[in-house]
């Protein structure tokens, strides 16, 4: 009673055999020719809907041995395969997880592809599973155009608009894309999905950027089967919502009747593709084999429910219309299943030998791979700088500047090398950011390259993605750090995704430039002083780069740009908003926080990744005798600070004292700290974020796991390494208010220098 998938597979047989075929669910439907399939071509994408159905049903007799590890099919929504046919193959496609047709059709268009036993390298978690490796389940291939797709709440759909759009960008600045200039860009997902912020983001983006005259050529696929997992959806919701969005082409067509299906999608590809607008095209289908392997559907369908979709199997409907055309007998449709069926094993049994990952070094070594890096572009002469900079030029070299200004000089150096570099997020433009950061970038590259966007960190994000992926190397803004929370998934399921589940196949290199962090001076409260990073240091393999000054700031952004133009890396590029027009450190006047550009050319024109900053007062304490009595550990504006609590505490008490600027929150170059850590008696971690869950935890457990580790390896007889005594300084677990008290809760000279005391309690008199 409860294996529906046998049942299915034996209806299918039976009512094949005895002719007892559900009638078209809409009417008759087109005829052959008027759907713009010959004989051939229709035969050929009914054995696609085959080879999805049969890989389903033996996805679950696998999984019943253990051999398998995913059942999510693609039963019911074997339409699909009709939008392979009818798109071509260097049309990006961003797919649902139930497109088993999809890419058992669109393999078809690339002579050599095995799509029976990819899908199945792929179910049994396989290391030779050509797209992830064996890291996950998904669809994807580089020569078929498929990025992989983890999304099951249509997060993919931002990135997919993104693509779409970057397509005439790409030929309106003459780049080599990795799509054709007159391509289409496809995006299925699920009736359910369509609800999700993060959907109807994309579908506001998609509409907005039409109405302004742009090219968005995107065709959203919603494959409708009426229910997300156990809550259905209201009857016609999806026609009722989308048939009147302003500026997207509303189509429908019958997900169970192949001829109407591809009537339909051939009409909207033309659309899309010659009209270069967005197209969403509603596909009616049923869902079969529940949501999944693990989904008990009769506990909220009534079995006559279950029984009348399985009788409405579009293997069913498809196997009528060929019969009724005179395309195949019922036999030959037998034979054909049967002959896919025994493929599908043939090959199962053989995938199910093949070796898995288990090694953690294993999975690991695609988080930051790329097969595909892309060559640094040469060095613009200084004839070309000097045109671009015009009067500022002269300033480059002869006139300290502050953070925001030092920023964008190294922006201005980046567009003019890079020329597949765009920046873009909120009053970017014109304007030039709200802290002027981009101030000019407009006028010198124009709105091709510097422009404007909706007020949705979600589309910045997913635009940025999809942008990448099409060759372009984004910049995007982020108005402020807490903002970036509306959009957090773009970077966790999305962008940091992409490489490990395609083996570096597929990267989306991006620098992302937020405006974050706090000590404002009352301005703006929490939303606008958010002093957090944890939503970006558990995202295995991005770069996190925290300048603290305007020269560092501008050397770490060319390492991020070449990092991401060179190893596809996603970087987050977090500025301190205090520190923009800071030029003073010690005394008003004193233009120790001003700094001159650093060349582009010079010897230090670069930071590498993981390398700190080191300040070290030891010769101005009283020369090579010193004492190094404490080391303060710190990044962005507590590095700021340190250095004004460090020359309090020298020219009072003499302390030898040695700063570490980190730079870099991701990765952190433990070799090197624990060198500098070992040297001192005392370290002092300054933490500008709130304590818990900052980087000032994993400093203190990493310094104590290896001390722990060196004491439990050395030798007998040797001393081991003795652990410093170690104290935090960090900001109050509290959001930031607004006004005189912005800066209470926050470690600055006065918190710095009494965390000094502490760990000198008791020494040298204090």
């Amino acid at each position: 009673m409860y294996n529906r998938a046998e049942i299915i597979d034996q209806n299918f047989l039976t009512f094949v055999k005895e002719g007892r075929l559900p009638p078209p669910k809409n009417g008759p439907g087109p005829m052959l020719l008027e759907s713009g399939l010959t004989p051939a071509a229709a035969v050929d994408l009914f054995e696609s809907q085959v080879m999805s159905r049969i890989l389903d049903l033996r996805a679950r007799e696998l999984k019943n041995d253990n051999q398998c590890y995913y059942t999510i099919g693609s039963s019911g929504h074997e339409g699909n395969a009709v939008f392979a046919r009818v798109f071509r193959v260097t049309d990006m496609a961003f797919l649902h997880y139930r497109s088993g047709a999809f890419m058992a059709q669109r393999a078809k268009q690339r002579p050599g592809s095995t799509p029976l036993y990819d899908a199945l390298l792929s179910f049994v978690a396989s290391s030779e599973d050509p797209i992830s490796g064996g890291r996950h389940k998904v669809f994807g291939s580089l020569p078929l155009m498929v990025p992989p797709q983890t999304s099951t709440i249509a997060s993919h759909l931002p990135k997919a608009v993104g693509a779409a759009v970057s397509i005439q960008r790409a030929r309106d600045l003459r780049l080599q894309a990795e799509m054709p200039y007159d391509s289409v860009v496809l995006c299925s997902f699920g009736d359910a999905s369509a609800n999700h912020a993060t959907a109807q983001s994309a579908f506001n983006t998609a509409s907005l950027v039409a109405y302004q005259g742009l090219p968005v050529p995107i065709v959203f696929i919603c494959e409708d089967n009426g229910i997300g997992i156990s809550v259905p959806t209201p009857e016609n919701w999806i026609a009722t919502n989308f048939m009147n969005r302003p500026h997207i082409q509303y189509f429908h067509a019958d997900g169970l009747h192949l001829f109407h299906l591809h009537k339909v999608a051939r009409a909207a590809e033309q659309f899309a593709r010659t009209k270069r607008k967005p197209v969403f095209l509603h596909m009616s289908t049923v869902r079969l084999l529940a949501h999944a392997g693990s989904d008990p559907e009769w506990t909220y369908h009534s079995m006559a429910e279950i029984e009348e979709a399985e009788f409405n199997d579009p293997l069913l409907h498809s196997a009528r219309l060929l019969i009724e055309n005179g395309l195949m007998s019922a036999d030959d449709i037998l034979a054909l299943y049967q002959n896919v069926k025994d493929r599908v094993r043939l090959v199962s049994n053989y995938v199910i030998q093949l070796p898995k990952l288990t090694n953690p070094d294993d999975v690991r070594a695609s988080l930051t791979a790329c097969v595909r890096p892309r060559a640094l572009p040469t060095p613009p002469r200084e004839e070309q700088r000097r045109e671009v900079f015009g009067k500022e030029f002269e300033k480059l070299t002869a006139t300290p500047q502050h953070m925001a200004k030092l920023i964008n000089y190294g922006l201005t150096d980046i567009l003019l090398r890079f020329k597949n570099t765009v920046v873009f997020g909120e009053d970017v433009a014109k304007k030039g950011g709200v802290y002027n950061v981009t101030d000019g970038l407009f006028a010198k590259f124009g709105a091709r390259r510097v422009f404007n966007s909706p007020l949705d960190e979600t589309s910045i994000l997913g635009t940025a993605i999809g942008f990448a992926q099409n060759g372009f190397l984004p910049i995007p803004e982020i108005q402020f750090l807490a903002y970036v929370h509306n959009a957090e998934d773009q970077l966790r399921g999305e962008a940091s995704t992409l490489a490990f589940f395609s083996r570096g196949q597929f990267t989306n290199p991006m620098v992302v430039r937020i405006a974050g962090l706090a000590y404002q001076k009352g301005f703006g409260g929490h939303f606008h002083n958010d002093n957090s990073l944890a939503v970006f240091r558990d995202l295995p393999g991005v770069i996190i780069a925290v300048p603290s000054n305007g020269a560092d700031a501008v050397r770490m952004m060319r390492t991020c740009v070449k990092a991401a133009q060179r190893d596809g890396r996603v970087v987050v590029f977090v500025e301190p908003i205090a520190l923009y027009m800071t030029k003073d450190l010690h005394a008003e006047g004193d233009k120790e926080w001003s700094f001159l550009y650093p060349q582009p050319d010079a010897k230090d024109a670069e930071i590498p990744l993981g390398e700190f900053g080191v300040f070290d007062n030891v010769s101005k304490v009283g020369g090579a005798h010193t004492t190094r009595e404490i080391l303060i550990i710190t990044y962005g504006n507590g590095y700021y600070y340190s250095r004004q609590a460090e020359k309090e505490v020298r020219e009072k008490l003499g302390l030898g004292i040695r700063i570490i600027d980190l730079r870099w929150i991701a990765p952190i170059n433990w070799d090197s700290l624990m060198r500098e850590v070992r040297a001192v008696p005392r370290v002092l971690i300054v933490e500008e974020c709130r304590k818990t869950g900052s980087l000032s935890e994993a400093l203190v457990a990493g310094i104590v796991e290896r001390f722990a580790a060196e004491a439990s390896e050395h030798a007998p007889g040797s001393r081991p390494a003795v652990l410093p005594k170690i104290r935090v300084v960090a900001a109050d677990d509290c959001f930031i208010p607004l006004g005189p008290a912005a800066a209470a809760g926050l470690p600055k000279k006065k918190e710095i220098m009494a965390g000094i005391l502490e760990l000198m309690r008791g020494e040298r008199g204090l």
